[in-house]
This record gives C-alpha cells, sequence and structure tokens, in this order.
C-alpha cells in the first residue's frame, strides 16, 4: 500500500487552492493538518467550528490555534448555535458546512479540507444499511462537493483512523479524544461495535462502497438520459409524459421523482421512498397529490411536479427574489416579487394556453406592484421578463 502521504497528495491532485483546513482536535483532522503542512502547499489556513454542545469544546479548539501557531498557520475559531428546532446532528452538520463556507469565502480560499477517513466511509455504510437505503445512499460519500459557493474535499477516503493516529504518534503529536466517540447511545458508535464483533474491517465495507458508487454513477448516467426523453422544464413546472414516466425502471424513475420534487420543493431532504412512491402512484392513476413542499399533478396523461401553492406563498421575499427565483427584465420602481396566485391568475386570462393545469401556476412566479400584477411571464404577461432560478433543475437543462 502506498504511504499516506503519497495518497493524500494524488487526492489532492485536481482541488482549488489555496486550502482551508476545518480541524476539530480530533485525530484524523489533526493528522491532515500535519501532512498538508507537509506538502508544502503554500498558503493554508485552520478553522475550528465550536457548536457549543460540550464543555471539551473549548479546550479542543485552543489545542488546535496551539498547533496552528507552531506550524505559521492562521486559526480560527468558529461559532455555531443550534436553534432547538429539527434533528440536532442534520442540524449541527449542515451549521458547520456553512459556518466553513462563510469563513472560506472571506479568506479567499479554493476549498475546504476534512479529514474524514475510510473508516467514516465503513461506519457511514452499516447506518445507511440500517435505514434501508438504495444504492445512492450506500454508495461511498463523496470525495468532493460545492456548498454555499465553496468546494469541500474528503481526501482521506481512503485512509483508515489507524493509519493516521499512527502517524501522529510517530511524530509525537497528540490529539483530543472525545468521549462521545465510545458512547452507545449515538448510532455511529454502535455500527462502530458490530464492526468489531463481527470481524469487519472499515477497509472491506469502505471496498463494497466504492463499488456502488461506480453502480450509482452509471446509474446516473441512465437517468440523465431518461429524463431528456421523458420531460421537460416549463416555467418553473417539470412537465412529464406519464406512460414513459411508468415504463421507466424503477431505480431510475424514483431517482428522477426523488430529485425533482426535492428541487421544486426546496427541500434539503428527499422524500420517504415509500411517501413519493405513493404519490407518483397517485398521479399516474390520474388522481393529484402532495409531497415534500411539491404537488404532483396529473394533466392529460402527464405528470406535472409544480411548487405546492400553500408552501410557496408562505415564503418571503426581499425585494428581488422568492422562492429560489429571480425574475429578470425591467423591474418598476417599487416593485416585489411573490406567488402569481388565485388573484394573479384572475388578472391573466390567457393561462390555459399554456396547457397546464391551474394548480401548477398557483405558485408561478410574479411581479407585483402593491395590489397590482406587473409581470408574470410564465403566463405570458410581460414575456420579456425571464425566470432564473437559484440552482438548475436536476438531471433537466434549465
Amino acid at each position: 500500500m502506498k504511504p499516506v502521504q503519497d495518497r493524500l497528495r494524488a487526492a489532492l491532485a485536481g482541488a482549488a487552492r489555496p486550502f482551508g483546513l476545518a480541524v476539530s482536535g480530533g485525530s484524523d483532522s489533526l493528522a491532515l493538518l500535519h501532512l498538508v503542512a507537509q506538502l508544502g502547499e503554500g498558503k493554508l489556513a485552520c478553522a475550528t467550528v465550536n457548536h457549543g454542545l460540550r464543555a471539551e469544546a473549548k479546550a479542543e479548539c485552543a489545542l488546535v490555534a496551539e498547533v496552528c501557531a507552531r506550524l505559521g498557520l492562521s486559526h480560527t475559531e468558529l461559532s455555531w448555535h443550534w436553534s432547538g428546532e429539527g434533528n440536532l446532528q442534520a442540524a449541527a452538520r449542515a451549521g458547520r458546512y456553512e459556518a466553513l463556507a462563510h469563513w472560506a469565502r472571506a479568506q479567499g480560499l479554493g476549498s475546504v479540507l476534512l479529514g474524514h477517513t475510510q473508516d467514516d466511509v465503513a461506519e457511514t455504510f452499516l447506518m445507511r444499511v440500517a435505514r434501508g437505503s438504495g444504492v445512492k445512499g450506500l454508495a461511498r460519500m463523496r470525495p468532493s462537493w460545492r456548498a454555499h459557493g465553496m468546494g469541500f474535499e474528503r481526501p482521506l477516503l481512503e485512509v483508515s483512523r489507524a493509519e493516521l493516529r499512527q502517524f501522529l504518534s510517530q511524530s509525537g503529536q497528540v490529539w483530543a479524544e472525545d468521549a462521545s466517540n465510545e458512547d452507545p447511545r449515538f448510532e455511529r458508535v454502535r455500527m462502530r461495535q458490530a464492526m468489531g464483533a463481527m470481524g469487519l474491517s472499515g477497509a472491506q465495507l469502505a471496498e463494497t462502497a466504492v463499488r456502488l458508487a461506480d453502480a450509482d454513477e452509471a446509474l446516473e448516467e441512465m437517468a440523465t438520459g431518461a429524463a431528456q426523453r421523458v420531460a421537460q422544464l416549463v416555467g418553473r413546472n417539470i412537465v412529464i409524459e406519464a406512460q414513459a414516466l411508468a415504463a421507466l425502471p424503477r431505480e431510475i424513475s424514483h431517482r428522477l421523482m426523488s430529485a425533482w420534487t426535492m428541487w421544486q420543493g426546496r427541500s434539503p431532504y428527499p422524500a420517504r421512498r415509500e411517501a413519493l412512491a405513493g404519490a407518483l402512484a397517485r398521479a399516474l392513476a390520474g388522481k393529484n397529490s402532495t409531497v415534500n413542499g411539491c404537488a404532483l399533478l396529473a394533466h392529460k396523461g402527464q405528470v406535472v411536479v409544480a411548487r405546492e401553492a400553500r408552501a410557496g406563498a408562505q415564503i418571503p421575499t426581499d425585494g428581488t427574489t422568492w422562492d429560489g427565483l429571480s425574475l429578470l427584465g425591467p423591474w418598476p420602481a417599487g416593485a416585489q416579487m411573490g406567488a402569481l396566485g388565485v388573484r394573479g391568475l384572475a388578472l391573466a386570462p390567457e393561462w390555459r394556453s399554456f396547457g397546464l393545469p391551474r394548480a401548477a401556476l398557483l405558485g408561478a412566479p410574479a411581479l407585483w406592484q402593491g395590489t397590482r400584477l406587473f409581470a408574470a411571464p410564465c403566463v405570458g404577461l410581460r414575456p420579456e421578463f425571464s425566470v432564473k432560478f437559484s440552482s438548475e433543475p436536476p438531471y433537466l437543462p434549465a
């Protein structure tokens, strides 16, 4: 097996410089810090996110700051506080990435490096098996992605935690031990213990996750090709030929509908598989349904994935954007975006000529001057305006 340094160097070959490092004080991220510093990559900056959830966090931040000072690197302590809503671990993870991205952009960095290892791949794989995940969920965690306008990299996914701790010990380095890593109340700890009881190695499970990632990549190509054949974007709606959709392999139709309902519903999480399958079955049977902030509408042999009007109407506007959309065109003074709604639809009598059901147009973007409807390009009012999405619809050209 190649030395850790060589595997790290290969993993970072295409990553955007300069690097920022997310360092918690644990063995994995501290090893990453020392290894990257040894590569002589030039400018490096480090940050530690203090979630304010454990008394030990302050000391761990101080440990990282001390190591960075010895290495001549800058260190920033970032804060995140839980609102008390939703799942704590999911909220902490999302908040951590957002804080790191904001810090990295302010520092002028190209990407943020994270210390996830082969052990994390294996533990995550088992956690997702326990939840009944499909191929996409079981595939190895992404080695790189973008979020909040910043690139994130996991360059240690082929390196075990034991290797990193051996590297630190041989270098005379210390790290912080988080007591929660041995607490069986946490699912990840239970999975780690189960691996030991079953005699499974992290490398074995990680290899399975890698193979599933290869399968997932092939399925993604199939889904992209299928999307071009069965669907099109009309305004802000995804319009799908029902018969062609029903004929697709179940895995492909699920991928498409899961991604499209997440996008249309502006949800960070996919709908539960059972809920989505039930909503799609009703739509294919000619019945309307709602799921994940979307309306699935049966209309003249088509399934329309529309924004649920009630969900969109509750989204505030900042004047220039609304519900992930903006309108490009000659804005009048004092105009604001919002949903077209029932009132707007009554002011746009040509809407029937667009071939979409009424429910699909209630959540269309509109430009209002007080109570006056100024523009609604999705129903033909001032077509010189165009709709711009904050994120493109998956699998479809905008």
